[in-house]
């Protein structure tokens, strides 16, 4: 890995990209840490998060700042305080969702970092006119060992 990175807030909001009705901010990517792990803002939309789904590669950390979320883990859904963190290691099936009725708000870290460019590939595919094929982004979540649970 180089040495110290600064990103700013302006440099971080040209890294701004929707997908799943989530848009997230990009602070940390794997080129900015030698791959070591990727961090960003996520807005969600009240109703909306992903689905169940697990990753293979990294884990993942959650930091709720603003608005009300509610966690799948250990197949149970539980709401979660804002200003509480969330562990969620590789393999482990979860989700989270918007339970409130303003817009969600957390910080979320994957390490090792890659998140990221699952994510702008799956925005390149909501921003096609119609919207995404569904089974192209299985596809991308499959080569970025990210893995949607079945309905």
């Amino acid at each position: 890995m180089a040495g110290p990175v600064l990103v700013t807030p302006e440099a971080a909001a040209e890294r701004r990209l929707t997908a799943f009705g989530d848009e997230i901010i990009v602070h940390l990517g794997g080129e900015d840490t030698g791959g070591a792990l990727s961090a960003f803002t996520s807005i969600t939309p009240p109703g909306a998060g992903p689905p169940p789904h697990h990753h293979e590669l990294d884990d993942e950390w959650f930091l709720p700042q603003e608005g009300r979320v509610e966690f799948l883990m250990s197949g149970e859904w539980r709401e979660v305080p804002v200003g509480s963190a969330v562990f969620v290691p590789r393999g482990e099936v979860h989700a989270f969702r918007n339970c409130g009725e303003t817009p969600l708000t957390m910080l979320i870290q994957t390490s090792p970092a890659g998140f990221e460019t699952f994510f702008a590939r799956c925005a390149e595919e909501f921003a096609k006119p119609g919207g995404p094929e569904m089974a192209r982004i299985i596809e991308i979540g499959t080569e970025h060992g990210i893995h949607f649970a079945a309905p």
